[in-house]
């Protein structure tokens, strides 16, 4: 039959592959998130040298790795929303707004930690 869905080991190649296709376009059209990947590629050392317990730098870490996740959900937004149409919309600009406070709120969240576990390893 046509158009069956994929099972077992198919499936999850299939997924992997639209998996990096998306890590494709994401790195090739959204510079905030190469820059907050580069960062994050930078903090996965320092998390691991600051603090105190391998439990803390995995929170570090993981703050940053959410970061990411809601950076592509919001260009995923972004993306379907300019896919409807390029007038201007009062939901299409609530719906961008809306993926733009979630992604500061993520990074509030990533700064509040690390500006915690920098207080705690600068005063010992």
């Amino acid at each position: 039959m046509a158009n069956q869905p994929l099972k077992g080991t198919a499936r999850l190649v299939a997924a992997w592959h639209n998996s990096r296709a998306g890590f494709r376009d994401i790195w090739t059209h959204e510079e905030a998130f190469r820059m907050e990947f580069l960062v994050w590629l930078v903090s996965v050392p320092v998390a691991f040298l600051i603090s105190g317990t391998v439990f803390q730098a995995a929170i570090l870490i993981s703050a940053g790795i959410f970061l990411l996740i809601v950076e592509i959900l919001n260009s995923a937004l972004e993306a379907v929303v300019d896919r409807i149409g390029v007038e201007r919309h009062e939901l299409s600009r609530m719906a961008k707004d809306l993926g733009s406070l979630a992604v500061l709120f993520a990074t509030g969240l990533l700064a509040i930690l690390w500006v915690a576990a920098f207080w705690q390893w600068v005063m010992g």
